[in-house]
């Protein structure tokens, strides 16, 4: 689901909003193995870099234990896009809401909509991600990182 300005995704599972507010901090289990720094608390800043096409930072600003997760791009470089910095200034959000049999998480890229140049392929990497990765790491301990080697030169 979308809105003009922000691409989001709505995962529901059985567990309880403070085992998948834990999931989440986990960001090495779901997003990328080679994530660089902290990402678990406000003021964590973290890299995510996939080879030469991704290379982004970004800090945790919200952090509420069982409802929400938020994280600002301090910089990115999208080098597929014909616009390479159109994650800077966006926002990365977590919304949890207990439901019933579980635990709604809503999933909101702040910021990358429909006009954005990066916004079909972002879709399909956040539904990869939120959609199944961050998903299985909640359901199964485990999730599915990105697994590339984050040393390569751009």
């Amino acid at each position: 689901m979308t809105n003009d300005t922000n691409l989001t995704i709505s995962v529901h599972v059985p567990q309880s909003p403070s085992e998948v507010f834990d999931a989440i901090r986990d960001v090495r289990s779901w997003w990328s193995a080679g994530l660089e720094g902290a990402s678990r608390d406000v003021g964590d800043v973290f890299r995510y870099r996939h080879g030469s096409l991704h290379d982004s930072r970004q800090e945790v600003i919200e952090s509420r234990p069982g409802r929400s997760i938020a994280w600002r791009v301090l910089d990115a470089h999208l080098s597929f896009a014909d616009k390479p910095g159109e994650w800077k200034g966006t926002t990365i959000r977590f919304d949890l809401s207990e439901v019933e049999g579980g635990t709604l998480v809503r999933f909101t890229h702040e910021g990358i909509g429909p006009s954005c140049d990066c916004y079909d392929a972002c879709s399909k990497g956040w539904a990869l991600y939120v959609g199944e990765s961050l998903r299985a790491r909640i359901l199964t301990g485990r999730g599915i990182p990105d697994t590339e080697h984050h040393t390569r030169p751009a």
